[in-house]
């Protein structure tokens, strides 16, 4: 059976894997994120998650018949994709701007050999209530929102801003399982394995 490697540090999509029994190892692929002009939201989460695992392959010896995984999400409001907060007042203004709107969340997840890369997309819709100025105040000083897409992270805090959700909640949260589980059994790869940390 293929070893997985996942090219990502997110501790989200570390305890995503871990939830369906998948081990792996982990390792660093940097990649540019910016996004190329006229490219949609969805060309560019999947691009990022294929660049990911492939740039996590080439770290791996030439003869491996191992895999990688690379994920990429993003928050996209009126067609705009929302990213990390580069500020204080930029994560502010993303918070201004979703609350108490529906917003999507596309999330790709791609899995690499050297013989083949697959990847899905998977897109879901959240919706907001309205976000107080104070609430959204309280939010950025517990340091939660600074390093997510979106400016919120839907399995922390920021949980209390959704009202509703339509799709996947794992996609949201940063790894769409059932895809993931489609993609990595196509690859030799099985949920459920013994011996893996839940």
């Amino acid at each position: 059976m293929p070893r997985l490697y996942l090219a990502s540090g997110s501790p989200r999509r570390r305890e995503l894997l871990e939830q369906i029994g998948v081990p792996f190892e982990r390792l660093s692929a940097e990649i540019n994120e910016a996004v190329l002009p006229g490219e949609t939201a969805d060309a560019y989460v999947e691009r990022l998650a294929r660049s990911k695992a492939q740039a996590g392959l080439a770290l791996l010896s030439g003869d491996t018949v191992d895999c990688v995984l690379g994920a990429d999400t993003s928050v996209v409001l009126d067609g705009h994709i929302l990213g990390k907060p580069e500020s204080r007042e930029h994560g502010m203004a993303m918070l201004v701007r979703l609350s108490g709107k529906t917003h999507t969340v596309l999330t790709a997840v791609a899995v690499a050999s050297k013989d083949l890369c697959l990847a899905r997309v998977v897109s879901s819709e959240v919706t907001f209530r309205p976000i107080s100025e104070a609430e959204r105040q309280a939010y950025w000083a517990s340091s939660e929102p600074a390093d997510k897409a979106g400016g919120y992270g839907i399995q922390g805090l920021g949980a209390v801003f959704v009202q509703h959700i339509a799709g996947s909640y794992s996609s949201i949260v940063g790894l769409p399982l059932c895809e993931t589980a489609e993609l990595l059994s196509t690859f030799g790869i099985p949920c459920w394995q013994p011996n893996v940390p839940r």
